[in-house]
């Protein structure tokens, strides 16, 4: 597994300030980049969503950088606040998946009561705190409402008695928003991630094998307390951030011989700073608990990787006459390792964001998370070599290598 280091961005990132128009629609964002081709050797394109409510913007903000670049996406696949990006994007053709995300995310942040405030990291905290505070009372516009009697004084065994919110109105958003027979017509692969309330099993929703529809994507959101579990069959489902908030395995569990070119996008840091104060000792616990392991993921991988190709080479030294027939075809199949080229893109908590970065709803931090998710891809497609697929040949393939434009190796 490589990683490699990055000294300074290649594009400026500027926040949202006092003079930001907050009606205007957030993909205007300068000169476009231009189209890339895709990478010599690469299979598929894969894009994995890690959740986190309000920050969901940023992954926004990651696929207008590689719908410019017409890198789109075979593969999406998302959890949480993800799998509704991930069925906004699968779930529209190519020139409208633009348009719907940003449909979605003015419309979730349209009930944003600070409209003017003054400048600097002390007032900005102040208006994200009141902005967190206004989502927790009043819930967000096509998103969740309060339920008419709270969950804490609700009778035991009623409806609103497991739940703060009612997700009724997201039932309506993702009608409106996605094309659902698009998404299981299956020209993308699709999938979200979920968690069996009853079991604690982890399960994955494939348009390979599940025919999708809206409470499958709000399955994989359904965070408790505050949103109600969804019932699927005869199961029910919470969060699938509860267990897993990356559904980068199953990705590479699954995408048999090809060779991919992900493109991971985390809303939460495993790597952060030692907190001075509680507020910042609550946002870091988030952090911790919801990072993707990545590195755990990949060098799982990458281990298994090295003995199918040890394998693979044990096998080439023996003549084909000594082989069984069940050899041979365990031979054949290593000939045809994949490649995986990750590039990692992770949302960087600001100076002013407290642990209630992800239910923080205002117009202002959702054009903020676009436009960092925007310029963070912009800047990590600037070194086309990490594009790039790297095998060696039958049985040689370098099995995983990762690039994060903030990480040092």
């Amino acid at each position: 597994m490589t990683h490699t280091r990055q000294s300074a961005a290649v594009l400026e990132i500027n926040c949202m300030d006092a003079t930001t128009n907050l009606n205007a629609r957030p993909h205007k964002l300068g000169e476009q980049i231009g189209p890339i081709p895709r990478p010599k050797g690469v299979d598929g394109i894969g894009l994995v969503l890690q959740g986190g409510g309000a920050l969901g913007a940023y992954q926004a903000g990651v696929y207008q950088a590689l719908h410019e670049a017409e890198l789109e996406p075979d593969w999406v696949a998302g959890v949480s606040i993800g799998a509704i990006n991930a069925a906004i994007i699968a779930g529209n053709p190519r020139e409208k998946r633009l348009e719907r995300l940003e449909d979605f995310w003015m419309t979730i942040t349209a009930h944003d009561p600070i409209t003017t405030w003054m400048d600097g990291d002390a007032p900005r905290k102040l208006r994200n705190a009141l902005s967190a505070m206004n989502a927790m009372v009043f819930g967000q516009p096509g998103f969740f409402k309060p339920n008419t009697v709270n969950g804490w004084l609700a009778q035991r065994g009623s409806k609103m008695a497991t739940s703060l919110y009612d997700t009724s109105p997201l039932h309506k958003t993702l009608s409106k928003l996605v094309d659902f027979d698009l998404i299981n017509d299956g020209k993308v692969r699709f999938a979200v991630g979920a968690v069996n309330v009853e079991t604690a099993n982890f399960a994955y929703f494939d348009n390979a094998i599940t025919r999708i529809g809206p409470e499958h994507v709000m399955a994989s959101g359904a965070l408790p307390p505050a949103l109600p579990m969804v019932r699927i069959g005869k199961n029910y489902f919470w969060d699938g951030g509860l267990v897993s908030n990356t559904p980068l395995q199953h990705l590479l569990d699954h995408c048999g011989a090809a060779n991919m070119l992900v493109f991971q996008v985390d809303l939460f840091s495993a790597i952060g700073n030692i907190p001075r104060d509680m507020p910042e000792v609550m946002s870091r616990i988030k952090d911790i608990q919801y990072s993707s392991r990545t590195r755990t993921t990949t060098s799982h991988f990458l281990e298994t990787h090295k003995l199918q190709q040890a394998l693979y080479e044990a096998l080439a030294m023996l003549p084909e006459t000594q082989l069984t027939e069940a050899q041979r075809l365990r031979k054949a199949e290593l000939e045809h390792l994949p490649e995986i080229n990750i590039l990692e893109m992770i949302y960087r908590q600001k100076a002013y964001e407290g642990d209630a970065k992800d239910y923080e709803f205002s117009r202002l931090s959702m054009k903020d998370h676009w436009r960092t998710g925007y310029f963070d891809t912009r800047n990590t497609l600037a070194h086309r070599d990490w594009l790039e697929m790297r095998g060696c040949g039958k049985g040689k393939g370098r099995g995983i290598t990762t690039h994060d434009i903030h990480r040092t190796g």
